[in-house]
């Protein structure tokens, strides 16, 4: 069973899941080596240097700030080139092979069946995002919000209270962020997840945050809807 940093109390209950949010690149889908390989190639190209410490410090990060990051260590091309350049290569992987994360297929599926509404949220641009969701069954995220789409990307919650908005709007009522899950894998994610009052669930890939106000799991294989549900415990007063 996945490792959890929460403790639980004995006279809680569940509660009904209100609704998912999916943080997608490293999350759902293990594209991180493609966005770390496609820095890695840019700056080279124009003739600076790009260390696996350098990359991992962007993970998760809203795609302005890495470009800046990467201006920093040599790139030539302003801020919008340098983020259209990865997103085509990152979008070309995709195209070829999906990396799913494994048991996340699974438990989209599951979450669709069951009919519990699900938002993507990423710092991925909509020209990524696409190329996934032409790849997945119609209907599986009933909202998305990519990183062009929010002023401030993670660790700031807005991307996730925009998706919380476009769930609430989709289920014709306001969602209580406290029963909606988020799932995340970097520091910046799961901050802003946290940030948005979600129930954020970490899910460490590439890097790994340690323990912090969020609950933690190994893996997504072990995960299915009567253990998330046991982690929205309503503590009776």
């Amino acid at each position: 069973m996945p490792s959890t940093s929460f403790a639980f109390d004995t006279n809680s209950r569940p509660h009904p899941i209100q609704a998912v949010l999916w943080d997608m690149d490293g999350t759902l889908i293990d594209t991180e080596p493609y966005w770390i390989a496609a820095e890695a190639e840019l700056v080279a190209v124009h003739g600076g240097r790009w260390s696996d410490e350098q990359a991992h410090a962007l993970v998760g990060c809203a795609l302005p700030d890495g470009a800046r990051v990467l201006q920093e260590a040599g790139v030539k091309l302003s801020v919008r080139e340098i983020i259209d350049w990865l997103s085509e290569r990152v979008a070309s992987g995709v195209r070829q092979h999906i990396p799913w994360r494994p048991g996340a297929r699974e438990l989209l599926s599951a979450l669709n069946e069951a009919g519990i509404p699900q938002a993507l949220v990423t710092m991925s641009e909509r020209s990524v995002v696409s190329d996934l969701l032409e790849r997945i069954p119609q209907g599986t995220f009933q909202a998305t919000v990519t990183g062009e789409e929010v002023e401030r990307g993670k660790p700031n919650p807005e991307p996730y209270l925009k998706g919380l908005r476009l769930l609430s709007q989709h289920v014709g009522a306001e969602l209580d962020p406290a029963y909606c899950i988020g799932f995340e894998d970097s520091d910046p994610g799961i901050r802003a997840a946290s940030a948005a009052q979600l129930h954020a669930v970490l899910v460490p890939n590439a890097t790994d945050p340690g323990i912090g106000a969020w609950r933690r799991v190994d893996g997504l294989e072990n995960v299915n809807i009567e253990l998330m549900s046991e982690w929205l415990v309503q503590v009776d007063a």
